[in-house]
């Protein structure tokens, strides 16, 4: 309606879908931070270190933030680009097609972002593992799951809100406090808790009873043991394929192609992409990063320095994204074409899509030529 290219506009669709893949916090860096972790231990003790630091998901999470957030600045950039050079306008004002106010824009954007600011940081600033992040990141959606069944009911949001910021606040306090008035914080925490657990369990019967809440358990049930099957399928896969010696083959193969690190990773990356027209990306991180990690962390940065696990993986990251932009089995082709109107062909989601694929490229020279990065900010965080 707004008179923008129906390729732009899928095929912007379609990308900004697909950041969720790179921006943390993220299932695809959760899966792959936990292969890399294992694939780390593996190659520092060829190496012969066998007390090495520790590799885990926030660190991936810190890695790959400013990686996302460069991608989407080279995404704005081409859409800028691209809407000056066809003169679109990005408007039709025929159309009655304006721009969101900021009110709107604050009650559709806020309470997720916040949602998502709040786990963030729980893992990376130490507050919280990653499981005891993702039970908030799950509480805070059933909360606003809840309030949107119910808009004109706002306790269910402001309820357990107030029960947190009161919690939140007595740690504090008592850390302040040096332990003094523990009677008093006691009190107060468990008011807090109790606000918390009623609002939780408001929401999660109004869920109940909308027929929300048993949709949501089976599709969690389904991908989780999926994923294990695809875990189980694939470990027996490993342990077959080293016992005939492929692991060998593969770390053979690899140190020996000609460029070293510049060769090893290139037909790495070469290989994960061409998969990913294929495959699911948590096929290739089960199966595929568990036989060739191990050989390239022990291969030095393109900078001279020890390779780096969080650099590594966040050039897997951004590869693994492009397999949901190209086609025959990019999901996210697939599931705009359900979404998209009758009238925008199959192609021009497919066409739209191509110079976003090519951008999420064009990030990977800029990750190795510039590998700080990616390695900047788990550095400045964690040493």
């Amino acid at each position: 309606k707004a008179g923008v290219s129906p390729r732009l506009a899928t095929g912007s669709i379609a990308a900004a879908g697909t950041l969720g893949q790179i921006i943390p916090p993220s299932i695809v860096l959760v899966f792959l931070a936990d292969q890399l972790s294992n694939a780390y231990q593996t190659s520092q003790r060829e190496m012969g270190n066998f007390a090495p630091d520790p590799f885990s998901i926030a660190d991936l999470f810190a890695a790959a933030f400013l990686p996302g957030l460069l991608l989407v600045g080279v995404y704005v950039i081409y859409q800028i680009a691209v809407s000056l050079r066809t003169d679109t306008g990005g408007r039709d004002r025929s159309t009655g097609c304006g721009a969101m106010t900021a009110i709107d824009v604050w009650f559709a954007m806020g309470p997720p972002l916040a949602l998502i600011l709040c786990v963030l940081g729980a893992i990376l600033g130490g507050v919280a593992t990653p499981t005891e992040a993702a039970s908030l990141g799950v509480a805070g959606a059933l909360v606003l799951a809840g309030n949107r069944q119910l808009p004109g009911r706002r306790w269910l949001l402001l309820v357990p809100l107030s029960g947190a910021f009161i919690l939140v606040l007595t740690q504090f306090g008592e850390a302040l406090w040096d332990g003094s008035g523990s009677v008093f914080t006691f009190a107060v925490s468990a008011i807090g808790a109790l606000a918390v657990a009623g609002g939780l369990f408001a929401n999660i019967i109004v869920l109940f009873r909308n027929g929300i809440l048993q949709n949501v358990l089976k599709s969690a049930v389904e991908f989780t043991a999926m994923v294990f099957a695809i875990m189980i399928g694939a470990t027996i896969f490993s342990l077959v394929f080293r016992d005939l010696g492929g692991d060998e083959t593969v770390s053979v193969l690899l140190q020996d192609l000609p460029g070293g690190t510049l060769g090893a990773v290139l037909i790495v990356m070469a290989v994960m992409f061409a998969l990913g027209f294929f495959l699911d990306f948590l096929e290739i991180v089960f199966v595929v990063v568990p036989l060739v990690a191990p050989i390239l962390l022990q291969l030095p940065m393109p900078d001279g320095s020890p390779m780096s696990p969080a650099w590594l993986g966040v050039m897997m990251a951004v590869n693994l994204q492009t397999s949901f932009l190209t086609p025959p089995f990019g999901f996210a082709l697939f599931y705009l074409r359900g979404a998209a109107p009758k009238e925008v062909a199959t192609a021009d989601i497919y066409l739209g899509a191509a110079p976003f694929v090519g951008l999420q490229l064009l990030v990977l020279i800029c990750l190795w030529f510039f590998p700080d990065i990616a390695t900047w900010l788990p550095r400045y965080l964690f040493s």
